[in-house]
């Protein structure tokens, strides 16, 4: 039973030895942060403070290991052009862009082209029937009968005018019924040609819409077998895409940096490492009233069709700015809601300054209040003395 007994009382006191030894350790390597007022008898002799408070100011004593934990630098001070960097999307050219409209009610009953698809100048996109197509053919048919009857009444009440057995009354009658008849074919004409179709086609009820630039459909609105009632209603969208613009939403607070002919840079997600340089083209007149931004318009040549509509973008503009000091983001520290840094006032002596960041640059940033140019800071390990 003894040594059944023995090998358990063995681990027990192994543990309690490994326990003591621990605490001893933690006992001797304790560090105290001492303050004038502190009692000397609680710092071992031959351990230095970790840091010195007095009053605002921390005091890294020599020996202290922190010394070999914190880096200390002056603040960068930069008067160079910034980049700011919005987001865009491409939009095809309001000036290349052609809404089709038709220009009667009617059904359509061909419709050779698709969503996407690339037309050339000319060629057919949809057939519409439409019995208003052959009411216009049948009021010019009309019109032009009519004018060659009151022509002929004319020209027989002139001669028996120059006989001498005619009224003048009949004359003049006569003249007026011709001048009413040609003004109807004219009207009758007219209404042909802004159809889109010559006279003379008799009573064809199918009119024929063609593409009247080259580009792309960009928007289809119909089908085979819908109805085109409304006139005002576009059936489809060419878009010519040799030249796209690339939009851009600045904010209020930065419109001031931004201005016509500006170069830019652009780059896509679906291109990384290719950039695209343009210039500001627009700027609009009109703030967005809940977005409080402005939209902003740069025109790119597009010959390989590279950029489509709706392709999101990232968009640099080159902004000047004053003279201005950065700091490492390793530097900012948080305490509470405020950005603090510590500040050498002396050698190995730190004051916490609350500052203001502006705009992120690389892993630093701009300090719109706080700091001065030749200001030195902690720019590693400060959060070890932040409390």
């Amino acid at each position: 039973m003894s040594r059944l007994n023995h090998p358990p009382r063995r681990r027990s006191a192994a543990i309690c030895a490994a326990v003591a030894i621990f605490a001893l350790g933690i006992a001797l390597g304790a560090r105290w942060v001492r303050s004038p007022g502190d009692a000397p008898a609680l710092d071992p002799p031959d351990q230095p403070a970790l840091m010195i408070h007095k009053a605002d100011r921390i005091v890294i004593p020599p020996g202290s290991i922190l010394r070999s934990q914190l880096a200390v630098a002056q603040v960068d001070v930069k008067d160079g052009p910034r980049t700011l960097v919005l987001p865009g999307s491409v939009e095809a050219d309001p000036a290349r862009t052609i809404n089709i409209l038709p220009p009667v009610a009617g059904k359509v009953v061909e419709l050779p082209v698709r969503l996407g698809d690339r037309v050339v100048k000319g060629q057919s996109l949809a057939v519409i029937d439409s019995a208003d197509l052959a009411q216009a053919y049948a009021d010019d048919d009309k019109a032009r009968d009519e004018v060659g009857r009151t022509g002929r009444v004319l020209e027989r009440v002139r001669g028996l005018n120059k006989a001498g057995a005619g009224a003048m009354k009949d004359l003049e009658q006569a003249q007026s019924d011709y001048q009413q008849a040609q003004i109807e074919f004219d009207r009758a004409e007219a209404r042909l040609k802004e159809i889109g179709v010559k006279s003379g086609k008799g009573e064809s009820r199918q009119l024929t819409l063609k593409a009247p630039v080259a580009g792309s459909v960009t928007a289809l609105m119909c089908a085979p077998g819908s109805f085109a009632n409304d006139t005002t209603a576009p059936l489809m969208t060419v878009a010519n895409l040799d030249s796209v613009w690339v939009t851009a939403n600045v904010p209020e607070s930065e419109i001031a940096h931004v201005e016509r002919g500006q170069s830019v840079d652009v780059t896509f997600p679906a291109y990384p490492g290719k950039t695209f340089h343009g210039t500001v083209a627009f700027i609009s007149d009109i703030m967005d009233q809940d977005s409080r931004r402005c939209k902003v318009r740069m025109a790119f040549p597009n010959p390989k069709d590279l950029l489509k509509p709706n392709m999101f973008a990232n968009v640099s503009f080159i902004v000047p700015q004053k003279q201005a000091v950065f700091v490492p983001n390793s530097a900012l520290l948080m305490n509470n809601d405020t950005t603090v840094v510590f500040v050498e006032v002396e050698p190995w002596t730190f004051v916490k300054r609350p500052v203001l960041p502006g705009y992120g640059e690389g892993d630093g940033a701009r300090i719109d209040r706080g700091l001065n140019p030749g200001d030195r800071v902690i720019v590693k390990g400060g959060v070890l003395i932040n409390d």
